[in-house]
Parts: structure tokens; sequence; C-alpha cells
């Protein structure tokens, strides 16, 4: 049993000194933070420009397509970073799916090419 408390205190050190940093860096701020601020600083913003209307107004729908086209195409290349780190042990079948998976990538990144959702007026 002293052994494997042996091979753990290197991890519990590394966790105090963390904690402890944390709380050291936490209350430096609390006591040397500037507490001024103006009302530019404190004022909302929203996509760069001032709020002028209702929270429930008419949003331009391209701000939801382009972040929705985003976490697709991230997410999907997100799945090659595993197949990549596993490539030389992997069979033909996975090889070959994962090219079909890139090929309806590629398809569906043309078609969104195409209709003209990547641009910006």
């Amino acid at each position: 049993m002293d052994d494997l408390l042996r091979e753990y205190l290197p991890i519990l050190i590394l966790l105090g000194i963390t904690i402890a940093l944390g709380l050291v860096l936490i209350l430096a701020a609390v006591v040397l933070a500037v507490r001024n601020p103006d009302p530019e600083k404190v004022s909302a913003y929203e996509c760069g420009f001032n709020a002028f209307d209702d929270a429930r107004m008419k949003f331009d729908i391209r701000f939801y397509l382009v972040s929705i086209l985003f976490i697709i195409f991230d997410l999907e290349v997100a799945f090659l970073f595993p197949w990549a780190t596993a490539f030389a042990e992997i069979s033909m079948t996975a090889f070959w799916s994962m090219m079909v998976f890139l090929a309806v990538l590629t398809v569906g990144f043309a078609y969104e090419w195409k209709k003209g959702a990547l641009e910006w007026e």
C-alpha cells in the first residue's frame, strides 16, 4: 500500500500546487483589480453593434446559416483526427469508409458553395 501511495505522490503534489496557484491568482485579481468602470466598459454589446430594438426582433438568417455550416464542417473534420492517428493500423474497409465520408463531405461543401451559402453580401 505504501508503494501505491508513493506513485500517486507526484500527482497529489501537482494538484496541491495547481490549487494553491489558482487561489493565489484569484485572490490577487480581487485585491489588485482596478474598480473604475466607465459607461462604455459596462455597456451591453451584441455582435459588435449597439442594441437598438427589442431582443425578439427578426435576426438575419445568414448568421445562423454560417454558424451551422461551421459546426457541421468542424465536427466532420474532427472525425479525421482519430482516423489519422490510427492510419497505420486501419484496415482497407476503414480506409474506404473514410474516403466515402470525405466524398460526402466534399459534395456537401460543393453544394453549399454552389448555392451561395458561403457568400456574405
